[in-house]
């Protein structure tokens, strides 16, 4: 019945599907219909989503140039929608992520990210403020970023012990360019380093890893200011 509904464009939230039988795999994802919708799997749920706004686009994109004109060289800033699959009753897609070239592989990627980035909206801000950020945590993503476009604004937080530190905030008032402000008392080292990250990561990843700080506030603000030329 929810296939029914979905295929007419009339699901505006996020759902999540969950099985009687059993959970959902990532071989499940080859035999959903191609329509315009997001489909997910988080520990075996499939999570659907509408498609996003041109607002959202639109914040992403310019997130997405200033990310890419600051990457360092062994990196790769790629957008959505690709599927990162830890494991094979997880596939995610963040709407921008970064992982070193060496990492990328023909179709998926499996390996911890260095960055993932979430633009918030009204029908997915649960689903990335709260379930994705977990798993993200969990499987060793190195620095999430959940951009809020309602409120110019972008939030980073690097991964320290496991768990989700906030390190930095841009934000944008109407007419103003973004600034960059610190989150709280770990935020002053966010331009130095990025914190150590989950032991699932190489060494390789910890090293590349670092150059990512340097970009986090400078793109952060870049972000909270394109959000405010959408005004």
């Amino acid at each position: 019945m929810w296939r029914s509904a979905l295929r007419v464009g009339t699901i505006t939230v996020m759902a999540v599907m969950p099985r009687a039988a059993h959970e959902w795999t990532v071989d499940d994802l080859e035999q959903l219909p191609d329509d315009g919708l997001q489909y997910e799997l988080l520990d075996g749920s499939l999570l659907v989503s509408p498609a996003p706004v041109p607002v959202h686009q639109v914040v992403l994109a310019n997130l997405h140039l200033a990310l890419h004109a600051g990457c360092p060289s062994g990196m790769r800033v790629l957008f959505v929608p690709l599927d990162w699959r830890p494991d094979r009753r997880t596939s995610l897609q963040p709407d921008l992520l970064l992982v070193g070239r060496d990492r990328l592989a023909q179709q998926n990627i499996t390996v911890p990210l260095l960055l993932a980035v979430e633009a918030l909206s009204p029908s997915t801000r649960r689903k990335d403020a709260v379930l994705k950020f977990s798993k993200y945590a969990e499987c060793g993503v190195a620095s999430y970023w959940l951009v809020d476009p309602s409120e110019r604004s972008v939030v980073g937080y690097d991964l320290v012990d496991g768990k989700y530190v906030e390190v930095a905030r841009g934000v944008c008032a109407a007419g103003r360019a973004a600034q960059a402000v610190p989150g709280d008392a770990h935020a002053g080292a966010a331009g130095d380093r990025l914190r150590k990250p989950s032991s699932r990561a190489t060494r390789s990843d910890r090293a590349r890893s670092r150059r990512v700080s340097s970009t986090a506030t400078r793109s952060a603000s870049a972000a909270g200011a394109g959000a405010s030329r959408l005004a």
